[in-house]
């Protein structure tokens, strides 16, 4: 299975790299060529997270495995911190 080539190029290229820096990676889906992704640890709000991602992860993966054409970083929020933003958000558009 292609998710299992991808964490396999991931565990040898990119995640010891990411790991001085207490960062890691987490591959959400692969569809249609494209893997999307989720930074951790302090890799998660570092101001060059979208270089990282562009110059070490997605060039080591199309480098291995010739099927993914993109690697899309995506930022997730819990559901639960999406709620609360909902309800704070609603009381000031009211009051």
């Amino acid at each position: 299975m292609i998710i299992n080539e991808i964490e396999n190029v991931l565990d040898k290229h990119v995640r010891p790299k990411l790991s001085q820096h207490y960062g890691d990676v987490r591959v959400i889906s692969f569809e249609d060529g494209v893997v999307v992704i989720s930074l951790m640890g302090q890799c998660k709000n570092c101001p060059s997270a979208q270089i990282t991602v562009e110059t070490i992860i997605e060039s080591e993966i199309k480098k291995h495995i010739p099927e993914v054409s993109r690697v899309l970083l995506v930022n997730n929020v819990s559901d639960d911190l999406l709620d609360f933003a909902k309800k704070v958000l609603s009381k000031k558009l009211k009051g």
